[in-house]
């Protein structure tokens, strides 16, 4: 299973290039960054965290700006956004960012992606909350044109555009796995349609919610229904992996592809610390 951080990626947490190193030496496969591109103070959608949302919600830099700066001083770190709110995203300029971020890279993206909670927020940028999955799976498919195809064009019911040139295309091929978020038959069905990835918030070994399957149907669904796709095996990455010897073991023995873990969002010393700790968990578990 492999093993990669989170981190806020804020002014006054870790420098992204010094952490991308640090992670890189520790052995490390790879690192998310975060998107926020503001924070509305008169809101109504409320933080999925609790009543006092913490300062790096509106303090977050831009995860391709941050992604690339890693990227120039690692070889080997893959370079993920948890996640990218691409509803909020023109879909030309953001399959422009991810091509060039593969190419600076040499094929290391990896692109997580979601619809986001924030209501205020995408409805600044336009951004219809009633519309937003609809929103999101246009702008992928948009992606992916701009991505394969020489003369890209696409014509949805919010995103269309006639046909043009659209340059570099990224390394991997046919494009940088999309990872999803989020839990349920829904979630199944997009990635299913037009995603390549599961990135679940790490949901507790007997976690069972309500009117949804449990983590463990959700894994034997997604992975039948992907081979049923033909779209072969299908990766999963636990978000914000519990930093438990136990709970690891458990996701390795599910066949779980990877685990995320959050850096605090304080300084540099948290920070290494949290390396080094998660590091020596590695070897536990091995």
């Amino acid at each position: 299973m492999e093993y990669g951080i989170f981190d806020y990626t804020t002014h006054y947490t870790m420098q992204p290039a010094e952490l991308g190193v640090a992670a890189e030496e520790r052995g490390f496969d790879h690192l998310f960054a975060p998107e926020h591109s503001h924070i509305p103070i008169s809101r109504k959608s409320p933080w999925p965290g609790g009543d006092n949302m913490p300062a790096h919600y509106w303090s977050m830099m831009d995860p391709f700006v941050v992604l690339g700066h890693v990227a120039a001083v690692t070889k080997t770190l893959r370079l993920g956004t948890g996640i990218s709110l691409v509803i909020q995203r023109d879909p030309i300029q953001l399959a422009k960012e991810v091509a060039t971020l593969d190419v600076l890279s040499n094929g290391r993206v990896m692109l997580g992606i979601g619809a986001g909670w924030n209501r205020e927020e995408m409805e600044d940028h336009g951004t219809d909350w009633k519309t937003r999955f609809k929103r999101m799976r246009e702008t992928m498919e948009a992606c992916q044109s701009l991505w394969t195809d020489e003369h890209a064009e696409y014509h949805g019911d919010l995103i269309s555009f006639d046909k043009c040139l659209a340059e570099p295309k990224p390394v991997q091929k046919p494009y940088p796995p999309i990872f999803l978020g989020g839990e349920g038959e829904k979630t199944i069905e997009r990635i299913i349609r037009y995603g390549d990835g599961w990135m679940p918030l790490d949901p507790g070994v007997e976690h069972l919610t309500p009117g949804h399957m449990s983590f463990e149907e959700q894994v034997r669904e997604l992975r039948k229904r992907g081979k049923d796709a033909g779209k072969g095996h299908i990766p999963i990455h636990i978000f914000m992996a519990p930093r438990k010897a136990d709970r690891l073991k458990y996701y390795a023995d599910l066949g779980i592809d990877g685990a995320l873990f959050v850096m605090p969002p304080t300084g540099r010393d948290a920070t290494l610390a949290r390396l080094d700790e998660i590091a020596e968990l590695r070897q536990k578990v091995a």
